[in-house]
This record gives C-alpha cells, sequence and structure tokens, in this order.
C-alpha cells in the first residue's frame, strides 16, 4: 500500500514509523527545510521515552505533492493553524482517502474545502493519534504507551472501502485503531479535556509540578463546564462515558491528573507541546471561544483559568 504521511513532526513521525513495521506499506515522509535534509541523510530516529529504546528507519522523504502523484492514503499530520496552507496541494491533487490527524476544531470547514474544490471523489477522515513528544535536532523523543488512534468519519461510518485500507494499512503493526462514529464531537471534546491544562501550564510558564492541589480540582470543573457547554449546543460527549466517569470518580482524576502534572511524562506530553506550539494552542483557544459565544453557558472556573493564563498576550517560541 502507497502511503504518504504528510507533515513530519513528533506525531507524524512517529505515524510514519508505526505504518513503516508492515513490509506490505510503500511509506513517504513529506517533510521540508533542514528537518528534511536530517531524514534524508541519518534516516529517521526515535526515542521511545517509556519503552528505553531507540529506532531508527529509513523512509523515503519528498517536499512536495503534486497533482497525479496518488497515495492508497494520506495521512495529513499538520497543526490546526498550518491546515489552511496545505489545502490547495490537497485539493489539487489526485488521491481518493485522506485522513487528517490532530486538533482539529474546523474539521468541517476543511471537509467542506477538499470535496469541494477537488476533481475527484474523496473520502475524508479525521483522526487523532495517542502519542506525544519533542523533535530535538537530529532525533524524535515520543511518548506513547500503545500507540493508536481514534478515527473516523465528523458524523457517521466511513466507507466500506475506506474501513479495509485502514485496517490493511496497520495490519501486523500492533498500532491499535479505535472507530468512531462523532469524530467532529470527540475533537471537540477532546479540546475541551486539553484546554485548561495548557491554561495551567501557561500560568506557571511550564512548571507543571507548581500547578496546586486546588487547581487540579478547577481543572475537572472546568472540563465540566465545558462539557455542558458542547451538550447545549447538541453535540455529544466523546468518547462515551467521559462526564460520567468525570463526575463519579473525582478522587481517581485527582490522582491521575497528578500523576501526569507531578512527572516527566506531564513534561513531555503536555507542557513541552503546550510551550513549544503556543499558536496552535491559540488557534484552538480561539475556535473553542467562538463555540462558547455560540452557546451562551456560564463557564465561571473555565473563566478564571483562560484569564489567568494570558493566553491571548502569549508569544510562540
Amino acid at each position: 500500500m502507497r502511503i504518504l504521511v504528510y507533515g513530519a513532526g513528533v506525531i507524524g513521525c512517529q505515524l510514519a514509523h508505526e505504518l513503516n513495521k508492515s513490509k506490505k506499506n510503500e511509506v513517504t515522509i513529506l517533510a521540508r527545510g533542514a528537518w528534511a535534509q536530517t531524514l534524508r541523510e541519518k534516516g529517521l530516529q526515535i526515542r521511545h521515552y517509556i519503552q528505553l529504546n531507540t529506532t531508527h528507519d529509513i523512509i523515503p522523504v519528498t517536499e512536495t505533492l503534486e497533482q497525479d502523484d496518488v497515495y492508497d492514503l494520506i495521512f495529513v499530520v499538520m497543526q490546526q493553524g498550518q491546515v489552511t496552507g496545505v489545502l490547495p496541494a490537497l485539493a489539487k491533487n489526485s488521491s481518493k482517502y485522506l485522513v487528517f490527524v490532530g486538533n482539529n476544531l474546523e474539521a468541517p470547514e476543511v471537509e467542506d474545502v477538499i470535496t469541494k474544490k477537488c476533481s475527484v471523489k474523496r473520502e475524508i477522515a479525521f483522526g487523532f493519534q495517542g502519542s506525544g513528544g519533542r523533535r530535538e535536532q537530529d532525533r524524535v523523543v515520543s511518548v506513547h504507551i500503545n500507540c493508536g488512534m481514534t478515527v473516523g468519519a465528523l458524523e457517521g461510518e466511513l466507507s466500506r472501502e475506506f474501513k479495509k485500507r485502514l485496517r490493511e494499512a496497520f495490519t501486523g503493526t500492533g498500532y491499535r485503531l479505535k472507530k468512531e462514529t462523532h469524530m467532529d464531537a470527540w475533537l471537540k471534546c477532546h479540546a475541551a479535556f486539553i484546554l485548561p491544562a495548557c491554561y495551567l501550564c501557561y500560568q506557571w510558564d511550564g512548571a507543571l509540578p507548581k500547578i496546586t492541589k486546588n487547581e487540579r480540582y478547577k481543572m475537572m470543573d472546568a472540563i465540566d463546564e465545558a462539557y455542558v457547554m458542547l451538550h447545549a449546543l447538541g453535540y455529544p460527549i466523546r468518547p462515551d462515558g467521559q462526564r460520567e466517569f468525570l463526575i463519579n470518580n473525582r478522587t481517581k482524576c485527582y490522582w491521575i491528573f497528578t500523576l501526569l502534572l507531578k512527572t516527566p511524562i506531564g513534561r513531555l506530553a503536555v507542557s513541552d507541546h503546550a510551550m513549544h506550539a503556543i499558536e496552535e494552542i491559540k488557534t484552538i483557544d480561539q475556535s473553542f471561544e467562538y463555540l462558547r459565544m455560540q452557546a451562551a453557558v456560564p463557564m465561571r472556573v473555565w473563566n478564571k483559568l483562560r484569564e489567568h493564563s494570558n493566553i491571548e498576550r502569549l508569544t510562540g517560541k
């Protein structure tokens, strides 16, 4: 299967590594600049932080996507604010099956552009990969446990052919695919889940261990306020049972958040990304604010966390 991973950040590199485990896949990474040169000269080196091992893959690199360069699957792994810039090239390309991977609160608009401006019939999916980390000079440091992806259409089921291609792409790799039939709602609920942690991260300048016990409880309260707001707009809370777990297991959730925020895993999975992807988090925050204005649901705790983060005046690093 001929597969393109369009984007070579931490998530894209981990995804390319997973896909490359199958000998049936011909994987190509689209990267540019100095990082593309590094991948060509040194290969894709990933330090798997939790697993305490390093992998090395030799994967072809391209810097362009031409109109007639057809792939069986294209995974677009870009920050939300970067997606708009690559849509023209994707719309002109003749590949039929695209998966946009990552945080994206404007997924319906992305799907609309791709389907309306393309000369071939397209099917679009959206996904979220459960990994994080950082990119260093000549390698990626990746944080994941059992790497996998929640993936699906914005609403409803993907076609049988699309699901078949996804299944075949990861067969034998150990990568887990989790089907979701409300991916638009899932992505919005995920933003509701991560933004309070980002607000506290900015308040404490990335020093997550300084987050107090009271603030960790406020983080849970803010998430619940956001779920109530999304529900008021008609979005189902995803994953199924997420809000009930948050409400009925506050002590357990508290200790989960404490473990995450007080250990190096939290730095790699939360603060490293938040502090080095400020523009992405600001874009997600602005999209979420637009939803809040539509709902007009009171969110007192959320407002305080956001105000103390000073997010609107932050500048990217």
